[in-house]
Parts: C-alpha cells; sequence; structure tokens
C-alpha cells in the first residue's frame, strides 16, 4: 500500500498538464455570411485585449456561404472579441462571445 501512494502523487501533476494541454487546444467554429456581400477580413481578439489579432480567413466567405475558422492561438480561452468587414465596406463588431460554446457564427443585415 505503501508503494502505490507515491506513484499517484507522481500522477497528480502528470494530469494537471494533461488537463493545461486540453484546455490549450485549437479553437474552430462555423462562421456563416448571411449577407449581401463577401466576408473579406475576419478578426479576433481575447476579451481582455485591447488590439484585433491577424485577419483569419484567407479567401473571402461569399454572401449565403459558410467556412470553418481556427483559432490557433495557444490561449485557453473561449471568449473572444469579433470583426468582420465586407466587400462594400461594411463592418461588423461583437463583443465577449463564448466561441466554445457557441460552435457558430453568423453575419445576417
Amino acid at each position: 500500500m505503501n508503494i502505490v501512494r507515491p506513484v499517484s502523487l507522481l500522477l497528480a501533476p502528470l494530469s494537471a498538464l494533461v488537463a493545461s494541454a486540453v484546455l490549450a487546444q485549437d479553437l474552430q467554429f462555423t462562421l456563416h455570411n448571411e449577407t449581401s456581400s463577401a466576408l473579406v477580413e475576419f478578426y479576433i481578439s481575447t476579451s481582455e485585449s485591447d488590439s484585433w489579432e491577424e485577419n483569419l480567413i484567407v479567401t473571402p466567405i461569399e454572401a449565403g456561404e459558410s467556412a470553418t475558422v481556427t483559432i490557433a492561438d495557444g490561449e485557453a480561452v473561449c471568449e473572444y472579441d469579433i470583426l468582420g468587414i465586407f466587400e462594400n465596406g461594411a463592418e461588423a463588431e461583437d463583443y465577449e462571445l463564448d466561441l466554445c460554446e457557441l460552435g457558430s457564427y453568423t453575419y445576417t443585415e
């Protein structure tokens, strides 16, 4: 019995490391564009940040189309602010979104 106890104490820090690694995985969600203009730029930032990160879409998301967006920022957070910029010059911002819970986000007119 004395041999098992030290082994379980060694496993506790290991399980904490594994849990941290799981939390820091890339976040994927579906971005829907239900507007009449192509979405040409899409920025995110953690809600605590004061600046936008880099543009996450390479190819515009056309009107009526959807795309999977991956946030690979290494953060273990789910709450983000988002900014979409459209081909017609319109911009749309939204704040403090739990993208883990939502699983998708839809732009509409």
